[in-house]
């Protein structure tokens, strides 16, 4: 019943081939689904899964394992601590191939709903924590050691019940913020990414169902994946896709494995059509030589495509880099690179976090001329763009 994990060619690199996408990806059968695409294998080929064995009873785990047969699992006491992944140095080499096909399957115990105020009122609790794509500054592994798959939580009925009863609890929403003027807005994929997890289970479908039901709320996640399968969900308004977006060049670098900028934008009117609310996010703002240039280039080229009902109900967040030190050391095993561009120490300052991580940021007023300079660019190619907030 096991079945092996591939390792790399000896004495080759694993990464650099996993890099990009095709400018055009191939077409496909109108019934088939997307999850089951060549293009989708890529990205996500399973080939070993850790597992709670309460996750693996569960109905959700029982769909994903049914999806997955012959594939080697191991059971694990915590989705927290897997010693082969979580702490093994030996991964960040193998860091690209872990999130290709290593995937976690656990139990979220603690459902608490957090204040948010800034993207949204609400973080939900998420229904999954980490990903197969691998940004460079991506902030979810740092608390992960040296490994960062999808770990994919089952009891999604729970997650959809609690999230249910904090909307309730609420009302309806009198005040209107730079949220959303009448909704309540919960995130719901703060550690993942909701597009990528719909290639493994129905967790993102279950929530756009539920908030499709709540005429009070609306869900909310970013992504930087373009899943077609997501335009079959009917979400009637209630639920806000934000395209995060970056200039091409700093994607190519930074967004590793990500649908390119260019095909993220070109479908927003599809999902907006397919009923979603379409918001993007510029994010993260790195600070290089050139980037006020490609910026505006980015705008100008969003100007141009995006239809009018598109950009109608588009809104924006800005949100400059922040960066980690440990991250910054693991990146220098597997992509060093991506640092060149996002460890700059003379533009920048350290900010110890909540958790205890030395994270750094953009000194304040670099972080804030390069602000001014951004919503200027904003206001000259694409004024049309409301930025609800930047941070």
């Amino acid at each position: 019943m096991d079945q092996p994990v591939s390792g790399p060619a000896s004495g080759e690199p694993e990464q650099p081939a996993l890099f990009g996408w095709p400018d055009e990806p191939p077409a496909r059968a109108a019934h088939s689904a997307f999850r089951d695409s060549p293009e989708a294998r890529r990205l996500l080929d399973v080939r070993e899964v850790y597992a709670e064995p309460a996750a693996l009873d569960s109905p959700r785990g029982r769909q994903i394992m049914a999806r997955l047969p012959g594939v080697r699992v191991t059971e694990v006491d915590s989705h927290w601590r897997i010693p082969s992944l979580h702490g093994n140095d030996g991964n960040v080499a193998r860091w690209v191939r872990v999130k290709t096909e290593t995937l976690v399957l656990g139990v979220k115990r603690q459902l608490v709903t957090r204040p948010n105020g800034r993207s949204a009122d609400w973080i939900a609790p998420g229904p999954s924590n980490g990903c197969a794509m691998a940004c460079a500054y991506c902030y979810v592994p740092r608390r992960k050691g040296y490994a960062n798959p999808i770990t994919l939580f089952t009891n999604i009925e729970a997650i959809v019940a609690h999230v249910r009863r904090h909307v309730r609890a609420q009302g309806p929403k009198t005040t209107p913020n730079q949220c959303d003027p009448q909704a309540w807005v919960y995130d719901i994929g703060e550690n993942g990414d909701c597009s990528v997890d719909a290639l493994v289970c129905d967790n993102t479908a279950d929530l756009i169902a539920a908030f499709r039901g709540m005429p009070t709320a609306k869900a909310s996640f970013a992504t930087k994946f373009v899943n077609p399968d997501l335009l079959a969900l009917d979400p009637q308004g209630r639920t806000r896709v934000r395209f995060s977006l970056m200039p091409p060049e700093d994607a190519r670098l930074l967004d590793i494995r990500t649908s390119p900028v260019a095909e993220r934008i070109a479908a927003a009117a599809d999902f907006l059509d397919a009923g979603y609310e379409i918001h993007f996010n510029l994010s993260p703002v790195v600070l290089r030589p050139g980037w006020e240039r490609d910026w505006a280039d980015l705008l100008i080229h969003l100007d141009d495509v995006l239809s009018a009902r598109v950009k109608e109900q588009a809104a924006a967040e800005v949100i400059m880099l922040t960066h980690n030190q440990a991250l910054h050391e693991v990146n220098l095993g597997w992509h060093p690179r991506a640092e060149e561009m996002l460890w700059q120490p003379d533009i920048q300052e350290t900010k110890r976090s909540e958790n205890g991580a030395l994270n750094v940021r953009y000194a304040l007023d670099v972080k804030q001329r390069s602000l001014t300079r951004l919503r200027e660019l904003l206001a000259t190619h694409a004024p049309w763009l409301r930025v609800r907030y930047a941070f």
